[in-house]
């Protein structure tokens, strides 16, 4: 579904992408979308899907003509990742592709029938991209577009951990324990026949916690008020952990602002009622300013406003990490007032994600056997056009019975009062019974499919252990990676510096010439800091939370505070010193006093401003260095030279 989403953003964007006369680029050149099949002769761009085209490819409706190799002349496949890790529920478009291998096969089949230039495009490539497209003929990194100025940086995690989530659920053996059944809805108490224990990674999977949900909703209601600009997205294990995190939100959000609009909080997941919709309505209304999702809205969909994240799952995969927290990275200018821009966004981890995030260098496609149900396999069987489709289906549902049978052999006895049949004797059946008379064998015994998807595990196990344990916040603290402690993080920076001071040139510059300083270098500290793990935004995080007071320093500054011993000040701060000391040394034109001030504001921004800086932007338009230096008499290099050495002398003073 969310396929879908990124398909209709993406002809929404080029809607309002404005070109020539003020014309968008749908306007002047003709743009099929999702639900056109075919481009028309004149048609210069067509949006699709990658199973969409699958399907029209190696699965025509009849008398369908057949797609011709030179149908294109570029393909440019965004998300390409996805196209060998299921990252998400199939749709039903996917319900012809069997599993993994059977998946990668079309999707290649589809890129390689087409005579014409392909591209793949992705945030995350991982360890298999390299078979479908080749090696990387680009690579820039999140950090990198961070630095730049192009995404937004996180600070470091929250961590939310409980006293149940710390150790874990525990059952004695005889102990009598509630059992959910999520077919019928119903609660049964059930003895334990030995001692049972389920650590955080199994909550909201394979135990229902309320106590849990409770606490970390707590946590949040006083971390995130959604009156205040900016919006929240919650990642849950499946959808009724979803609609549990809903309910408890909401209750805490009331106990602790009071009433509010029911649709503050709102679930998005492929099950609830046109999901197209509420993400639209997430993404471009006020409300709801807080989503609860499973998978959907994991990749691609683009919410600016994003200003935390939450994760109350567990996700193995550091590539679909890293896809959940580019929800999170998109700029977003203005969006707590006129020039308050979004500068950070916030991560809070209630499950201790780190500890399960594989690396990439040994990443393997997410677990993903396709979460196909039998019910969705019949469906589709019932349905199939054709004789090949049909035949497909059948072995995908026999496919999943084998890969399921030790699961549903747990409960033999209800699968037998339904059809007759235990197990093996259903699953031989099925399987020389072929597509028609399978189909038959189903009809008659109407329960089945959703007797086999709840005892299959396919959404849920067929008995759902209940946990009624009490739970409070056991610790809540900051993910400094290795350190513990914002003291010890600061420690560790302060380490470093004196270990690589005269390993990195531009770090003598910093600490000893710092008005020399350039934007090349500037970016080669932070590139180096961030791959030591420095960041600037941790380091402001970690001072704040040190000193209890949050000080706008850039980079240069924690550096020379480090190092030198010098005051940590904000930086805008130093600028306005440095700028009126500037001003009060000599009489200026009026026109080079705006320029002054035109030039410190882009020192806030830009921490370093050199000839180059000149050349660029509201400079550029205004003739660039060359003008500017006539306006100063030739003086410009020498002005930005005293300016930058005025910035760490008198504020220091």
């Amino acid at each position: 579904m969310d396929r879908e989403t990124l398909g209709d953003q993406a002809c929404r964007r080029l809607k309002e992408v404005h070109l020539d006369k003020l014309q968008s680029f749908a306007d002047i050149y003709d743009v099929k979308e999702l639900d056109d099949l075919r481009p028309d002769k004149d048609t210069r761009l067509h949006i699709a899907t990658v199973q969409g085209m699958v399907k029209r490819l190696l699965y025509p409706s009849p008398g369908q003509p057949p797609i011709p190799v030179d149908q294109y002349d570029l393909i440019i496949v965004d998300e390409c990742h996805r196209g060998y890790i299921l990252d998400q529920e199939l749709s039903d478009q996917e319900l012809l592709f069997k599993d993994e291998k059977d998946y990668i096969s079309k999707y290649r089949r589809v890129l390689d029938h087409f005579d014409a230039v392909k591209v793949g495009l992705t945030a995350t490539p991982a360890l298999h991209t390299t078979e479908i497209f080749g090696k990387p003929i680009f690579e820039y990194s999140y950090r990198q577009a961070v630095i730049d100025g192009y995404l937004i940086d996180h600070e470091p995690p929250i961590r939310l951990v409980t006293r149940l989530a710390r150790h874990g659920i525990q059952w004695k053996k005889g102990e009598i324990l509630k059992t959910y059944h999520p077919g019928t809805g119903t609660i049964d108490l059930a003895t334990a026949p030995d001692e049972i224990t389920f650590a955080v990674d199994h909550f909201n999977r394979r135990v229902l916690t309320e106590p849990f949900n409770r606490v970390i909703c707590a946590e949040l209601a006083a971390e995130i008020d959604p009156s205040v600009s900016g919006k929240t997205l919650i990642f849950c294990a499946n959808d009724n952990h979803a609609d549990l995190v809903v309910r408890l939100l909401k209750e805490a959000l009331e106990t602790r602002y009071g009433p509010m609009d029911d649709d503050t909080v709102m679930k998005i997941t492929g099950n609830t009622d046109r999901p197209r919709d509420l993400v639209l309505r997430f993404q471009n209304e006020r409300l709801p300013a807080i989503a609860v999702t499973v998978d959907l809205l994991t990749t691609g969909v683009d919410v600016p406003e994003i200003v935390n994240l939450v994760f109350i799952r567990r996700v193995r995969s550091r590539l679909l990490y890293e896809q959940m927290l580019g929800r999170a990275t998109r700029l977003c200018p203005d969006l707590f007032g006129p020039g308050q821009d979004k500068e950070v966004f916030r991560i809070f981890d209630a499950v201790d994600l780190y500890a399960a995030l594989e690396d990439f260098n040994t990443m393997k496609p997410v677990v993903k056997e396709p979460q196909l149900s039998f019910t969705q396999i019949l469906d589709q069987l019932a349905k199939a056009p054709t004789t090949a489709a049909r035949q497909n289906s059948f072995e995908q549902l026999v496919a999943l019975l084998q890969r399921k049978r030790r699961r549903l052999l747990r409960d033999e006895v209800l699968i037998e009062t339904a059809c007759g049949k235990g197990v093996p004797e259903l699953i031989a059946a099925i399987r020389d019974a072929g597509p028609r008379r399978a189909l038959s064998l189903f009809k008659k015994a109407p329960g089945l499919a959703a007797l086999l998807d709840e005892a299959g595990g396919t959404a849920l196990p067929a008995h759902v252990p209940i946990s009624e344990h009490p739970d409070a916040l056991h610790e809540k603290s900051r993910g400094y990676g290795t350190a513990t402690r914002p003291a010890d993080y600061l420690s560790g920076f302060s380490r470093w510096l004196e270990a690589n001071r005269n390993k990195l040139p531009a770090l003598l510059v910093v600490t000893q010439r710092p008005r020399e300083l350039t934007r090349a270098q500037l970016k080669e500290i932070k590139l180096a800091l961030d791959q030591a793990g420095y960041s600037e935004t941790a380091l402001r995080t970690a001072w704040r939370e040190w000193k209890n007071v949050d000080i706008a320093a850039t980079i240069v500054g924690f550096i020379r505070a480090r190092a030198l011993g010098e005051p940590l000040l904000p930086y805008a701060e130093r600028v306005d010193h440095a700028l009126q000391s500037i001003l009060a040394s000599r009489r200026w034109t009026s026109p080079q006093r705006q320029w002054l001030q035109r030039i410190a504001n882009q020192i806030k921004a830009d921490t370093v401003v050199d000839r180059e800086a000149l050349d660029h932007g509201i400079f550029q338009n205004n003739g660039g260095f060359p003008r500017l230096n006539k306006i100063f008499g030739g003086q410009v290099q020498s002005l930005l030279t005293d300016f930058h050495d005025r910035i760490w002398q008198d504020a220091a003073a």
